[in-house]
């Protein structure tokens, strides 16, 4: 691993690194931030961001340190699909780099590179492990693209994480415009294989006993609301399915990080909750 920056905030460290991933036969960033040095090692929040992002974009424009320090939470911020210069990309930004959606993909030209469900369940988690003092306590979350992989993640794998949350969550690709395209290229044109990366198909399969506390917001002056998004399908699923998932509906917040940056300290307080 190389150590690509580091700076000290809010008494603890924000980190950035560089590693080979032999999951994505590729090399990988990733962003840390380890909260002050306590008594016990800190539970681990991953991160998940959206189309376009890096692992930056949070770690830039969430604000989410000042509050993960306090609580005693190292967050883990993964790239959202790999990167360089062998790796498969697309002209359009919602596929390609960028545009992983945190599924394993089994079509040419995909497939050698992108398989972001591996990567996150069990390479990344294992270099957190070996290389930093955390506890193997963690929740998940995050925006749109990044929703949705948090949903699935925790749909996909009982009792790997306390609690999931989501800003703006793509719930249902598998009948929207940004998930059809992706999920047609990635993983070919049978629509069957798509309910195995879809939270509103898991869901209907989702056992009661193995929910988790889930809580989503959603800014209804969001671009993408009604033609991307639709929250509310998930939300139905849940109550069928006997899921604790709470959607929050925010007045007048859009689709940024400005949205997110708002509530974020909500959603770290709800982790920190059933991280204890």
């Amino acid at each position: 691993m190389e150590l690509l920056d580091e700076h000290r905030c809010f008494s603890g460290q924000q980190q950035r690194w560089r590693h080979h991933s032999e999951t994505l036969n590729c090399a990988m960033i990733f962003s840390i931030f380890l909260p002050p040095e306590a008594d016990s090692p800190p539970p681990v929040l991953y991160w998940l961001s959206g189309l376009t992002c890096t692992d930056e974009n949070f770690t830039t424009k969430a604000g989410a340190q000042r509050v993960a320090a306090e609580l005693g939470i190292a967050l883990v911020m993964p790239d959202t699909s790999p990167r360089g210069d062998d790796v498969a990309d697309a002209e359009g930004y919602d596929l390609g780099k960028g545009a992983g959606f945190y599924l394993n993909a089994s079509e040419a030209p995909w497939a050698s590179h992108y398989r972001m469900y591996d990567y996150l369940r069990d390479e990344l988690p294992g270099v957190i492990a070996e290389n930093f003092k955390v506890a193997d306590r963690c929740s998940i979350s995050g925006h749109s693209m990044g929703g949705h992989g948090a949903l699935i993640m925790a749909l996909k794998n009982p009792g790997r994480f306390r609690s999931v949350s989501a800003f703006a969550p793509i719930v249902n690709p598998a009948a929207v415009p940004w998930g059809k395209k992706a999920f047609t290229a990635y993983l070919g044109e049978d629509e069957n294989l798509w309910r195995e990366w879809d939270s509103c198909a898991l869901m209907e399969n989702a056992a009661p006993e193995q929910a988790i506390p889930t809580l989503i917001d959603q800014g209804d002056s969001d671009p993408f609301f009604g033609e991307q998004l639709q929250p509310e399908r998930l939300d139905e699923a849940a109550r069928e399915a006997g899921w604790p998932l709470t959607l929050r509906m925010q007045p007048g917040y859009d689709h940024s990080y400005w949205f997110i940056a708002t509530f974020i300290e909500e959603h770290l307080r709800f982790h920190a909750q059933h991280l204890r």
